[in-house]
């Protein structure tokens, strides 16, 4: 099937998918009011086959040290699949699921199902990577661009992690554990019972992000947007927390984002 773009309601939400533009979500609209920031490089990107920067851009796999390209020098962030194509495998009213073959510059072939599924007041995305070959480390997660502002009120958010990683001049994980710190942030934390961080817009919308998964990424330094990301690891986890995809057992996670008006 195409890449074209897809278009998925339930009740007044609506969410628009693009497969030729990196699998993203390109919106997410309740009742109209659209939730996520505008633009090709926003809205809300897969990050796989890694999360957030690979140190140098190295990581080792197996006995082989992989170099990948520096698109953040003097890292690699995010993934490949963010970048390249996707196609369409199957859509309903409300459920989507798309496909990405892992290509050059990751060395590894297989591939990555993303299932996109919309009621009134939720959505699911559930990704997985599969192997047909070799066995490699590798990564999921989700970078949504959550707008700061909805009805001329700024977004607060309410979590409370078990800690934050400590974080070093390179924007990486230094391996300390520490006592989580006030915003603004770009930083790492752990959360051993699932993600689970709530957005509320006074007046307007609540809107809790949640996962199986222990690590979540807040970044809000910019002015347009706050993002809230689970994933299965935390930054340069190809090399501190490596997870294997093998031909028997896929890498798989989940986030649900549910939400109510207030």
């Amino acid at each position: 099937m195409s890449d074209e773009d897809i278009t998925l309601t339930a009740g007044d939400a609506e969410v628009i998918v693009r497969p030729g533009n990196g699998g993203r979500i390109g919106g997410l609209r309740i009742g109209g009011t659209e939730l996520l920031r505008q633009g090709p490089k926003f809205g809300c990107f897969p990050m796989v086959p890694w999360c957030g920067r690979i140190r140098d851009g190295r990581f080792l796999d197996g006995g082989t040290v992989r170099q990948m390209p520096l698109n953040s020098p003097p890292h690699a962030i995010h993934g490949t699949a963010r970048d390249g194509a996707w196609r369409t495998a199957r859509v309903t009213e409300n459920e989507a699921v798309i496909t990405h073959e892992l290509t050059d510059p990751w060395p590894h072939s297989g591939r990555v199902t993303q299932v996109v599924t919309l009621t009134e007041d939720s959505l699911t995305l559930t990704m997985s990577v599969e192997t047909y070959e070799d066995s490699y480390p590798a990564q999921i997660g989700w970078h949504p661009w959550f707008r700061r502002n909805l009805g001329g009120a700024d977004v607060t958010l309410d979590f409370k992690p078990a800690w934050q990683e400590e974080r070093g001049a390179d924007h990486l994980p230094t391996g300390n554990r520490v006592d989580p710190a006030p915003g603004p942030w770009d930083d790492c934390f752990g959360m051993p019972g699932g993600v689970d961080v709530t957005l509320t817009w006074p007046k307007q919308l609540e809107l809790t992000v949640a996962s199986r998964e222990e690590w979540v990424v807040v970044y809000d330094e910019q002015a347009e947007a706050v993002c809230v990301e689970p994933q299965t690891g935390p930054p340069n986890g190809l090399n501190t927390r490596p997870r294997l995809v093998t031909p028997l057992e896929p890498l798989e996670a989940a986030t649900t984002w549910s939400w109510r008006r207030l």
